[in-house]
Protein backbone atom coordinates (compact mmCIF):
# COMPACT_ATOMS: atom_id res chain seq x y z
CA UNK A 1 0.00 0.00 0.00
CA UNK A 2 2.56 2.26 1.07
CA UNK A 3 4.13 1.65 -2.54
CA UNK A 4 1.12 2.59 -4.52
CA UNK A 5 1.01 5.58 -2.54
CA UNK A 6 4.80 6.65 -3.56
CA UNK A 7 4.35 5.99 -6.65
CA UNK A 8 1.00 8.36 -6.85
CA UNK A 9 2.44 11.18 -5.03
CA UNK A 10 5.50 10.88 -7.16
CA UNK A 11 3.24 10.69 -10.38
CA UNK A 12 1.55 13.96 -9.43
CA UNK A 13 4.79 15.48 -8.75
CA UNK A 14 6.13 14.78 -12.05
CA UNK A 15 2.62 15.78 -13.52
CA UNK A 16 3.26 19.16 -11.80
CA UNK A 17 6.50 20.10 -13.07
CA UNK A 18 5.81 19.22 -16.60
CA UNK A 19 2.51 21.08 -16.40
CA UNK A 20 4.34 24.16 -14.92
CA UNK A 21 3.56 27.92 -16.45
CA UNK A 22 6.25 29.73 -17.85
CA UNK A 23 7.35 32.06 -15.63
CA UNK A 24 7.08 35.94 -16.79
CA UNK A 25 6.66 36.22 -20.65
CA UNK A 26 6.68 40.04 -20.03
CA UNK A 27 8.04 41.97 -16.60
CA UNK A 28 5.25 43.93 -16.57
CA UNK A 29 1.39 44.31 -17.29
CA UNK A 30 2.15 46.91 -19.97
CA UNK A 31 4.75 46.81 -22.70
CA UNK A 32 5.34 50.49 -23.95
CA UNK A 33 1.33 51.70 -25.26
CA UNK A 34 0.18 48.05 -25.27
CA UNK A 35 -1.06 45.07 -22.63
CA UNK A 36 1.36 42.35 -21.92
CA UNK A 37 -0.66 39.03 -21.32
CA UNK A 38 0.36 39.24 -17.44
CA UNK A 39 -1.98 39.65 -14.75
CA UNK A 40 -1.37 40.61 -11.24
CA UNK A 41 -0.98 37.62 -8.69
CA UNK A 42 -4.04 37.04 -6.53
CA UNK A 43 -4.34 40.20 -3.73
CA UNK A 44 -1.82 41.76 -5.63
CA UNK A 45 -2.04 46.20 -6.07
CA UNK A 46 -0.52 47.82 -8.39
CA UNK A 47 -0.69 51.89 -8.03
CA UNK A 48 0.32 53.36 -11.57
CA UNK A 49 1.62 56.53 -13.18
CA UNK A 50 1.97 57.15 -16.60
CA UNK A 51 2.70 60.26 -18.72
CA UNK A 52 3.75 61.21 -22.18
CA UNK A 53 5.56 64.50 -22.70
CA UNK A 54 5.46 66.48 -25.71
CA UNK A 55 6.94 66.45 -29.50
CA UNK A 56 10.65 66.39 -28.76
CA UNK A 57 11.40 67.83 -32.20
CA UNK A 58 9.28 69.28 -35.32
CA UNK A 59 7.26 72.19 -35.28
CA UNK A 60 6.14 71.60 -31.69
CA UNK A 61 9.44 70.43 -30.38
CA UNK A 62 12.58 71.84 -30.21
CA UNK A 63 14.52 74.40 -27.73
CA UNK A 64 10.85 76.28 -27.38
CA UNK A 65 8.79 73.95 -25.60
CA UNK A 66 12.67 72.27 -24.33
CA UNK A 67 11.81 69.17 -26.71
CA UNK A 68 8.21 68.32 -24.98
CA UNK A 69 9.62 68.38 -21.31
CA UNK A 70 7.23 71.46 -20.98
CA UNK A 71 4.34 70.23 -22.82
CA UNK A 72 2.01 66.70 -21.80
CA UNK A 73 -0.27 65.12 -23.96
CA UNK A 74 -1.39 62.49 -21.65
CA UNK A 75 -1.20 61.62 -17.68
CA UNK A 76 -2.01 58.46 -15.88
CA UNK A 77 -2.92 57.84 -12.77
CA UNK A 78 -4.65 54.69 -11.14
CA UNK A 79 -4.85 51.39 -10.01
CA UNK A 80 -5.29 47.75 -10.52
CA UNK A 81 -5.62 44.48 -8.37
CA UNK A 82 -5.51 40.79 -8.65
CA UNK A 83 -8.54 39.12 -7.36
CA UNK A 84 -6.98 36.18 -8.85
CA UNK A 85 -3.85 35.26 -10.39
CA UNK A 86 -5.55 35.11 -13.74
CA UNK A 87 -8.48 38.14 -13.04
CA UNK A 88 -7.37 41.75 -12.93
CA UNK A 89 -9.34 44.55 -12.60
CA UNK A 90 -8.37 48.42 -12.81
CA UNK A 91 -9.50 51.76 -12.55
CA UNK A 92 -7.50 55.13 -13.84
CA UNK A 93 -8.15 58.15 -14.95
CA UNK A 94 -5.93 60.26 -17.85
CA UNK A 95 -5.90 63.74 -19.37
CA UNK A 96 -6.69 61.78 -22.69
CA UNK A 97 -5.30 63.27 -25.92
CA UNK A 98 -7.96 62.52 -28.80
CA UNK A 99 -11.17 64.85 -29.33
CA UNK A 100 -12.81 63.16 -26.14
CA UNK A 101 -10.37 63.82 -22.95
CA UNK A 102 -10.46 63.84 -18.97
CA UNK A 103 -11.31 60.25 -19.33
CA UNK A 104 -12.14 57.62 -16.57
CA UNK A 105 -10.79 54.02 -17.59
CA UNK A 106 -12.23 50.59 -16.91
CA UNK A 107 -10.17 47.77 -17.35
CA UNK A 108 -10.69 43.71 -17.22
CA UNK A 109 -8.19 41.52 -18.06
CA UNK A 110 -8.86 37.59 -17.87
CA UNK A 111 -5.84 34.99 -18.41
CA UNK A 112 -7.75 32.28 -20.49
CA UNK A 113 -4.46 30.01 -21.31
CA UNK A 114 -1.02 29.74 -19.84
CA UNK A 115 2.22 28.47 -21.67
CA UNK A 116 3.80 25.31 -20.24
CA UNK A 117 7.42 24.57 -19.28
CA UNK A 118 6.24 21.28 -20.83
CA UNK A 119 5.23 22.08 -24.15
CA UNK A 120 1.76 21.15 -23.61
CA UNK A 121 0.72 24.68 -24.16
CA UNK A 122 2.73 26.97 -26.32
CA UNK A 123 1.48 30.64 -25.99
CA UNK A 124 -0.06 32.69 -23.26
CA UNK A 125 -4.07 33.79 -24.26
CA UNK A 126 -5.44 37.00 -22.28
CA UNK A 127 -8.62 38.57 -22.94
CA UNK A 128 -8.56 42.36 -22.21
CA UNK A 129 -11.50 44.86 -22.28
CA UNK A 130 -11.10 48.34 -22.08
CA UNK A 131 -14.55 51.04 -21.07
CA UNK A 132 -13.73 54.64 -21.36
CA UNK A 133 -15.91 57.31 -20.72
CA UNK A 134 -15.12 61.20 -21.38
CA UNK A 135 -16.00 63.62 -18.43
CA UNK A 136 -15.81 66.58 -20.21
CA UNK A 137 -18.00 69.16 -19.63
CA UNK A 138 -21.47 69.22 -22.49
CA UNK A 139 -20.54 71.78 -24.95
CA UNK A 140 -23.52 73.60 -26.46
CA UNK A 141 -22.41 73.16 -30.05
CA UNK A 142 -23.99 70.38 -31.69
CA UNK A 143 -20.72 70.28 -34.27
CA UNK A 144 -18.30 68.60 -31.54
CA UNK A 145 -18.39 65.36 -30.18
CA UNK A 146 -18.91 66.45 -26.82
CA UNK A 147 -22.06 67.82 -27.15
CA UNK A 148 -22.70 64.76 -25.93
CA UNK A 149 -26.38 64.62 -27.04
CA UNK A 150 -26.77 60.81 -25.19
CA UNK A 151 -25.00 60.08 -22.32
CA UNK A 152 -23.86 56.69 -24.23
CA UNK A 153 -21.90 59.08 -26.22
CA UNK A 154 -19.30 59.47 -23.89
CA UNK A 155 -18.17 55.82 -24.38
CA UNK A 156 -15.55 54.24 -25.87
CA UNK A 157 -14.57 50.71 -25.98
CA UNK A 158 -11.89 48.52 -27.08
CA UNK A 159 -11.17 44.68 -26.88
CA UNK A 160 -8.20 42.32 -27.20
CA UNK A 161 -6.96 38.87 -27.34
CA UNK A 162 -3.03 39.06 -26.22
CA UNK A 163 -1.39 36.24 -27.61
CA UNK A 164 2.07 35.57 -26.06
CA UNK A 165 5.16 33.30 -26.72
CA UNK A 166 8.17 33.08 -24.22
CA UNK A 167 10.67 31.71 -27.03
CA UNK A 168 13.97 32.06 -24.28
CA UNK A 169 14.71 33.80 -20.85
CA UNK A 170 15.84 36.23 -23.31
CA UNK A 171 12.71 36.87 -25.75
CA UNK A 172 9.39 37.48 -25.94
CA UNK A 173 6.83 38.12 -28.92
CA UNK A 174 3.36 38.81 -28.52
CA UNK A 175 0.67 39.59 -30.67
CA UNK A 176 -2.43 41.67 -30.70
CA UNK A 177 -5.74 41.50 -32.54
CA UNK A 178 -7.88 44.57 -31.62
CA UNK A 179 -11.43 46.06 -31.96
CA UNK A 180 -12.12 49.24 -30.61
CA UNK A 181 -15.70 51.07 -30.74
CA UNK A 182 -16.52 55.00 -30.13
CA UNK A 183 -20.17 55.23 -29.59
CA UNK A 184 -20.06 59.11 -31.45
CA UNK A 185 -17.86 59.94 -34.20
CA UNK A 186 -17.63 62.91 -36.94
CA UNK A 187 -19.39 62.39 -39.88
CA UNK A 188 -16.90 60.97 -42.13
CA UNK A 189 -15.51 58.41 -39.72
CA UNK A 190 -16.24 55.16 -38.66
CA UNK A 191 -17.62 53.83 -35.23
CA UNK A 192 -16.15 50.67 -35.55
CA UNK A 193 -12.31 50.08 -35.66
CA UNK A 194 -9.92 46.72 -36.25
CA UNK A 195 -6.17 46.48 -35.38
CA UNK A 196 -3.28 44.77 -35.01
CA UNK A 197 -0.16 45.25 -32.59
CA UNK A 198 2.82 43.47 -31.74
CA UNK A 199 4.84 43.63 -28.60
CA UNK A 200 8.07 41.88 -27.98
CA UNK A 201 10.94 42.25 -25.12
CA UNK A 202 14.45 41.47 -24.78
CA UNK A 203 16.12 40.88 -21.95
CA UNK A 204 19.45 42.87 -21.97
CA UNK A 205 20.75 42.40 -18.13
CA UNK A 206 19.24 40.77 -15.05
CA UNK A 207 17.71 44.09 -14.21
CA UNK A 208 17.17 45.85 -17.63
CA UNK A 209 14.97 45.43 -20.57
CA UNK A 210 14.82 46.52 -24.41
CA UNK A 211 10.77 46.50 -25.10
CA UNK A 212 9.10 47.29 -28.15
CA UNK A 213 5.41 47.74 -29.75
CA UNK A 214 3.28 48.81 -32.66
CA UNK A 215 -0.07 49.14 -33.41
CA UNK A 216 -1.61 48.78 -36.86
CA UNK A 217 -5.15 50.01 -37.56
CA UNK A 218 -6.67 48.58 -39.99
CA UNK A 219 -9.03 51.64 -42.12
CA UNK A 220 -9.04 53.38 -44.83
CA UNK A 221 -9.48 56.21 -43.15
CA UNK A 222 -6.68 55.97 -40.78
CA UNK A 223 -3.70 56.08 -43.47
CA UNK A 224 -0.88 58.92 -43.89
CA UNK A 225 -2.71 60.59 -46.34
CA UNK A 226 -5.71 61.28 -43.81
CA UNK A 227 -2.72 62.61 -41.24
CA UNK A 228 -2.64 59.16 -39.06
CA UNK A 229 0.00 56.74 -38.22
CA UNK A 230 0.68 53.38 -36.39
CA UNK A 231 1.70 54.14 -32.62
CA UNK A 232 5.01 52.82 -31.91
CA UNK A 233 6.95 52.35 -29.26
CA UNK A 234 10.53 51.48 -28.12
CA UNK A 235 12.14 51.77 -24.56
CA UNK A 236 13.87 50.61 -21.47
CA UNK A 237 12.57 48.48 -18.66
CA UNK A 238 13.78 48.76 -15.14
CA UNK A 239 13.06 46.00 -12.65
CA UNK A 240 14.39 47.17 -8.91
CA UNK A 241 12.59 44.43 -6.98
CA UNK A 242 10.26 46.94 -5.54
CA UNK A 243 8.29 48.25 -8.25
CA UNK A 244 9.29 48.50 -12.54
CA UNK A 245 10.35 51.62 -14.54
CA UNK A 246 9.99 52.53 -17.90
CA UNK A 247 11.32 55.41 -20.01
CA UNK A 248 10.16 55.04 -23.75
CA UNK A 249 9.61 56.74 -26.89
CA UNK A 250 6.37 56.85 -29.03
CA UNK A 251 4.67 58.75 -31.02
CA UNK A 252 1.41 57.95 -29.36
CA UNK A 253 0.34 61.48 -27.71
CA UNK A 254 -2.62 58.86 -25.53
CA UNK A 255 -2.01 56.13 -23.41
CA UNK A 256 -5.35 54.27 -23.38
CA UNK A 257 -6.15 51.55 -26.03
CA UNK A 258 -9.40 53.89 -26.77
CA UNK A 259 -7.25 56.42 -27.33
CA UNK A 260 -4.17 56.36 -29.11
CA UNK A 261 -5.36 53.70 -31.04
CA UNK A 262 -7.69 55.62 -33.30
CA UNK A 263 -6.08 59.25 -32.48
CA UNK A 264 -2.56 58.94 -33.35
CA UNK A 265 -1.61 61.76 -35.54
CA UNK A 266 2.11 62.13 -35.01
CA UNK A 267 4.78 61.17 -37.72
CA UNK A 268 8.36 59.54 -36.30
CA UNK A 269 9.97 61.01 -39.37
CA UNK A 270 8.80 64.62 -39.22
CA UNK A 271 10.23 64.33 -35.08
CA UNK A 272 7.00 63.93 -33.72
CA UNK A 273 7.61 61.51 -31.05
CA UNK A 274 8.01 62.01 -27.26
CA UNK A 275 9.66 60.90 -23.89
CA UNK A 276 7.32 59.33 -21.51
CA UNK A 277 7.88 57.05 -18.58
CA UNK A 278 5.71 54.74 -16.31
CA UNK A 279 6.13 54.06 -12.82
CA UNK A 280 4.36 50.72 -11.11
CA UNK A 281 4.56 49.95 -7.69
CA UNK A 282 2.81 46.65 -6.28
CA UNK A 283 1.61 45.79 -3.01
CA UNK A 284 0.73 42.71 -0.94
CA UNK A 285 -2.83 43.17 0.39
Amino acid sequence: MKAYLLALTLLVFCFTISAQETFETFKDTRVINTHSVETLRSGKLDIRIGHRFGDMFGTSGGWPSFYGLENATDILIGAEYGVTNDLTIGLNRTKGSGPLKRLVNGILKYKVLAQKEDGSMPFTFTLLGVASASTMPQSDNPEVLNFFESFSHRFIYTGQVLIARKFSDNFSLQVIPSYTHRNVVNFNDDNGLFSLGFATRLQITKVLGLIVDGTFPFSELRTSDNGYYPALGIGLEIDTGGHVFQVNFTNATGIMETDYIPNTQSDWSEGEFRLGFTISRTFNL
